[in-house]
């Protein structure tokens, strides 16, 4: 895929910045370091981390913050992005696990997020995760997530797709969680495709193509919030790059007829 982005002559015209986890491309060299390079050098570019498990047990990884914040400064990465979740116990776990909605939880996701801004000397967005089997729910996801941004004083990647998949798995209104949010905090946004496991069950795989459904959510948010740059996400079965340019296409559609409002050009690949 990276040798297909930079085959591509006038991406530049279809694409206005790439998104990248960060812990793939700390230290890479060599031919794949290059390209990289001359990628980021053309387009504009945002790190969405992966492990830094911002709602986990272990000490922060302060070394692996000081590693984004260098490879951020080299390349002029706008953004850094983490989610609302945990993915350590001692070890890495390699998935991405739902954490208590608590004020204990608040408060320590919060703490975490506020060391991080501090390490990195700049605000950090964090995602709106899906989950499956939710684990002490105090309060609600929605008051969860505004209570994190409130107190870490940080910024939003608002994931319209995983606001969608919890709406059906955890049966609430997508709308009003639109709603309620703090659009001044929304940075950018995410979508993606997902599997449907049953009529009550949805997965998030960034797997598929989007549905409709999903644009359409998309559509209410920049009707609520207006534009903001929007990523879509594919993490594997990835089509041939033309597919997924298309694919890209129907989110600009969307996203067209509300950038006069915001005078921003803003959809990611």
């Amino acid at each position: 895929m990276l040798r297909s982005v930079e085959a591509q002559a006038d991406l530049a015209d279809q694409v206005d910045f790439f998104e990248v986890a960060p812990e793939n491309w700390i230290g890479l060299g060599g031919a794949y370091g290059r390209a990289f390079r001359r990628i980021t050098e053309r387009f504009p570019l945002i790190c969405h981390g992966l492990s830094l498990s911002l709602g986990g047990p272990n000490p922060l990884d302060e070394l692996l913050i000081g590693r984004v914040k260098q490879l951020m400064a080299t390349h002029g990465a706008l953004i850094y992005s983490e989610h609302l979740s945990a993915c350590t116990d001692d070890a890495h776990l390699y998935d991405l696990m739902p954490i208590p909605f608590t004020e204990d939880a608040v408060e320590h996701v919060a703490s975490r997020v506020r060391r991080t801004q501090d390490l990195l000397g700049q605000q950090m967005a964090v995602e709106n995760s899906s989950y499956y089997a939710p684990l002490a729910t105090d309060i609600s996801e929605l008051e969860f997530v505004k209570a994190v941004l409130e107190r870490a004083d940080c910024l939003m990647l608002l994931d319209v797709n995983n606001v969608y998949v919890n709406s059906v798995n955890h049966r609430y209104d997508p709308r009003s969680y639109i709603d309620a949010l703090p659009a001044e905090r929304v940075a950018y946004i995410h979508v993606a495709g997902h599997d449907n496991e049953d009529d009550d069950l949805i997965v998030d795989t960034h797997g598929a193509d989007m549905i409709d459904p999903v644009l359409e959510l998309l559509d209410y948010t920049y009707s609520k919030i207006g534009t903001r740059p929007t990523l879509l996400e594919r993490d594997f079965n990835i089509p041939p790059l033309p597919e997924l340019l298309q694919e890209l296409g129907r989110v600009r559609a969307v996203q067209e007829p509300y950038l006069g409002r915001t005078h921003r050009r803003s959809v990611g690949g």
